[in-house]
């Protein structure tokens, strides 16, 4: 039997990275680490229904600058997500696929991600009081 010469599919490191690209996969990165953050949500919630003891561990392991760190990436994660979701369904309903407004869009997912977890965070701080 012969063999034919078929053409292979390029490698993705060929391709030059647009923002469509990375914010693509951002979004299937960022839905990974929500999984991980919603077994930490997990965590907290069942130390606080478990008791003070528990709960305390709990603002230890979280209060750590390690824990916080963690708070506010999955704050960003799942704000990203949303946001690129949103732009997602505009897609859905035929809205944004000019070059220039996937473009602005894109940036406007990374810009609202960022200000809406800084926003989110700080009103965190306040409200817990250890800030101001």
């Amino acid at each position: 039997m012969a063999t034919t010469e078929r053409p292979m599919t390029p490698h993705i490191l060929i391709y030059r990275w647009e923002i469509t690209m990375i914010l693509s996969t951002l979004h299937r990165m960022t839905g990974i680490c929500l999984c991980g953050g919603t077994i930490l949500l997990v965590f907290w919630l069942a130390c606080a229904a478990l008791g003070p003891g528990a709960f305390a561990v709990a603002e230890i392991i979280l209060g750590h600058w390690l824990g916080q760190l963690a708070l506010w990436f999955f704050t960003w994660c799942l704000f990203y997500h949303m946001f690129n979701g949103i732009r997602h369904m505009a897609w859905d309903i035929g809205y944004g696929f000019e070059i220039q407004t996937l473009r602005i869009t894109g940036w406007l997912v990374y810009l609202a991600a960022g200000g809406a977890t800084v926003f989110a965070v700080l009103l965190g701080y306040w409200w817990l009081g250890w800030l101001f």
